[in-house]
């Protein structure tokens, strides 16, 4: 296992710890480097790398940006970017700013499927109205006791198609990645394996992506098999693409990876930290 994990998410976003508990929880596995990339905000940035400096660990600014690329959402990671950049600040809250709205909607589409409450329920789970997110509705879900899992919620209830969907226009591809690039930042595609894509697709969004400015994708990462880490190193081989690590992790007993640790990428990857050593905050003395 490698000691790196370039992201992970708080309570300030979908995440169920605080930025400190979650930088406590990863302090255990003795990582040598982390980064914090909550969805669409970077208001936890300044309380983690606060938590990792006592832990002695160096830790990187980061953020995960939701965006539409054709009918698809994608995400991309930023690393080192620098939070107080104004055109990254303004695009974050544009796409914030849409996600109440979202919300309403989607507790309406779940009371017409004869769940009712599921707004409110969700608000509760939410520390951030502006972060409301498909991850707290489905924690409200499991909670009462609707569906059994987080996985079967998604299945069931929170995918294109199914009652309590609801799409919504994210940033463009380019205007994500240009915003984490204008914060000095290096951008990375999140969690490739994800996406519904086939070969043709994910090459053409490697390809659109790399046109933006975008330099790194995730090879290894907490949904991602063996198969798909070498897929996608052969990927980030091909492209010229520098390689990432990340948990993805967002709550104890969620997921398939816990936070502050990786699988070692393939010997043929480009590590992306080792481009972004200049940006990383290192704990005192």
């Amino acid at each position: 296992m490698a000691n790196i994990d370039l992201h992970f998410h708080s309570r300030t976003s979908d995440g169920a710890l605080t930025p400190t508990e979650v930088i406590d929880r990863a302090a255990a596995r003795a990582p040598s480097l982390l980064a914090l990339t909550d969805h669409d905000c970077t208001g936890g940035l300044a309380e983690a790398a606060a938590a990792a400096a006592r832990h002695g660990i160096p830790f990187l600014n980061g953020v995960e940006i939701s965006a539409t690329w054709g009918r698809h959402t994608v995400h991309i990671v930023g690393l080192g970017i620098d939070p107080d950049e104004p055109a990254l600040a303004v695009g974050l809250k544009s796409i914030r700013d849409g996600r109440l709205e979202r919300a309403r909607q989607m507790g309406a589409s779940l009371e017409a499927a004869g769940i009712a409450g599921c707004f409110e329920g969700a608000m509760r789970w939410c520390d951030n109205p502006e972060m409301i997110s498909r991850t707290h509705f489905a924690r409200h879900l499991v909670d009462s006791g609707a569906v059994k899992d987080m996985r079967a919620v998604f299945r069931k209830y929170l995918t294109p198609g199914k009652p309590g969907y609801v799409a919504h226009e994210w940033a463009s591809l380019a205007d994500a990645v240009g915003w984490i690039v204008g914060a000095g930042g290096m951008a990375a595609i999140a969690h490739p394996g994800r996406y519904d894509m086939g070969k043709t697709l994910i090459e053409r969004l490697i390809l659109d992506f790399q046109a933006a400015g975008g330099q790194g994708i995730e090879v290894a990462c907490g949904s991602h098999s063996l198969d798909d880490m070498h897929k996608f190193a052969l990927h980030a081989d091909r492209h010229g693409l520098y390689a990432s690590s990340g948990s993805d992790f967002h709550a104890p007993g969620e997921g398939g990876r816990d936070v502050g640790h990786t699988e070692d990428l393939p010997p043929i990857c480009k590590p992306i930290w080792r481009e972004l050593d200049a940006r990383v905050l290192r704990p005192a003395g």
